[in-house]
């Protein structure tokens, strides 16, 4: 298992990396060419997108680093959009851009779906869609469709991942009467102070803290294990088990890489939640109504006690649930007489979010059998496709998003260049250690050569929707080979 490789060869895979970099010339010259193709894209870059620029430096002005959001934004700027219709942006500079960002992953049906705008503004022309703060019978309309499909009891909206997984926590200690969270190194679970942990790589791998502002006793109450990594999932369980509140982990953790999880690591999970009077917690904010019209936990038979949902399920609008079992959902209840603040937000239940869910769930159930297997189908042809193109200048680079028993296929892809051939991508550290993978060529040189040929895409893809064509795959795999072209000129030529 790759996980356990990370334990056993360190030291080998720096040497190895040593001896790749020293070959044929100086550590620091071998170094060197990433560095100056990056200036080089960086340049042409700067020179195809000036409007963008202009805009950025407009918002530098007034927001941090100019924007909202980090993943929307990198070096030198980030181009700005003006338009979204399916499988395509156009920014400022006129550019007709193919997306495989899609919205953070959420959009399964492309940008605007016409089968989710038209009811949508046909509400809004009727006077319903803003908020009214008011009871509706959408939300029980919407809440009868999402638990029919997922096979949970009860749910509760929200407005994002991030509210959606603190409230899943902090149902599991109430639940419990425990503190004690488990999740994964590299599974981000929301900016939330109960999973702000091991989410970044860093001088402690992947179990530090990565933000200020983080109670003092807030991390020592999150607790870190490897992924897929069964030794370390039963340690953990054997040392903590008996204070553990909960196990949250997602099926295919999306800052983890797009490598799914082992059918056994999750039937493992399940076992030693229920053993030691842990819950279990699937994070499906990515993996839901992705890989088909219920939650991933379905494909691999592993019920979670609590569920989180996003993304896809909105529609391309704000909107996330917790979903679970009701004797842990009724702790909620305003008839508690000790409960769990989930008051899910002022814009919890939006109007317009519900619509756009409910039209989404019902457009995805009806038609399940067309969409995921056209989905998979790109995905797969896409995956083959990258590493052609990068093994025909010589250059070894590896997607994840391939399909297991359970999960079988994937519209979800990620791109990395591993040092060793050999290694197996099925943990976070292996793509985020620079040990093990070129993380400056995946992060910087791709992402912004792919631009520089209207390809947009996150950690080397991202997520294939419905919209996208062949016409749009073909453009895209001419964009991998005329960047691994570029790469390669460049480590030629030193």
């Amino acid at each position: 298992m790759a996980c356990e490789e990370t334990r056993r060869w360190p030291i080998i895979a720096a040497i190895g990396v040593f001896i790749m970099r020293v070959e044929g010339g100086s550590m620091t010259a071998q170094e060197g060419w990433r560095d100056r193709l990056w200036a080089r894209l960086r340049a042409e870059y700067e020179a195809r997108f000036p409007r963008s620029g202009q805009a950025h430096a407009r918002a530098m002005r007034y927001l941090v680093d100019g924007g909202s959001h980090p993943q929307r934004l990198y070096d030198p700027f980030a181009f700005r959009a003006v338009a979204a219709h399916g499988a395509h942006v156009r920014d400022l500079d006129g550019h007709d851009i193919v997306d495989y960002w899609q919205g953070h992953y959420a959009n399964v049906l492309g940008h605007n779906p016409p089968v989710v705008t038209g009811p949508l503004a046909e509400a809004l022309q009727g006077g319903y869609g803003l908020q009214s703060g008011l009871p509706e019978e959408l939300e029980a309309d919407l809440a009868e469709l999402l638990l029919r499909q997922t096979g949970d009891e009860r749910v509760r909206l929200t407005t994002a991942g991030s509210l959606a997984t603190m409230y899943a926590i902090m149902l599991a200690r109430a639940y419990t009467g425990r503190e004690l969270v488990l999740k994964i190194g590299g599974g981000w679970h929301g900016a939330q102070p109960l999973a702000i942990r091991g989410t970044h790589f860093g001088a402690q791998g992947l179990g530090g803290v990565d933000s200020l502002g983080v109670p003092d006793d807030g991390p020592a109450q999150t607790l870190v294990t490897r992924f897929n990594d069964l030794d370390a999932l039963h340690a953990a369980f054997r040392q903590h088990g008996d204070r553990l509140a909960c196990f949250i982990v997602e099926p295919c953790p999306g800052n983890g890489g797009f490598m799914a999880a082992d059918p056994e690591y999750l039937r493992a999970a399940r076992e030693l939640t229920q053993r030691h009077g842990a819950l279990l917690i699937i994070d499906e904010i990515i993996t839901g109504f992705r890989f088909a019209a219920s939650g991933a936990q379905k494909l691999y038979g592993v019920q979670g006690d609590l569920s989180t949902y996003g993304k896809v399920i909105g529609g391309g609008m704000p909107l996330s649930a917790v979903t679970g079992r009701a004797d842990i959902m009724e702790l909620s209840s305003r008839s508690s007489h000790k409960r769990v603040l989930f008051n899910g937000g002022t814009f919890s239940a939006h109007p317009a979010s519900m619509l756009a869910a409910k039209t989404m769930l019902a457009y995805l159930a009806e038609h399940e059998a067309e969409v995921y297997p056209r989905l998979n189908a790109m995905g797969e042809r896409l995956r083959a496709g990258i590493e052609r193109a990068f093994a025909d200048h010589g250059i070894a680079a590896r997607c994840t998003g391939y399909p297991n028993e359970a999960v079988r296929g994937s519209s979800l892809i990620q791109v990395h260049f591993p040092h060793r051939e050999d290694a197996v991508l099925d943990c976070p550290e292996m793509v985020w250690d620079p040990q093990y993978t070129d993380t400056q060529l995946r992060e910087q040189v791709l992402r912004l050569g792919l631009v520089l040929r209207d390809v947009n895409v996150s950690h080397g893809l991202g997520a294939v929707s419905t919209a996208h064509t062949e016409a749009d795959l073909e453009r895209t795999l001419a964009a991998f080979d005329w960047v691994a072209g570029r790469i390669a000129e460049a480590r030629e030529n030193g």
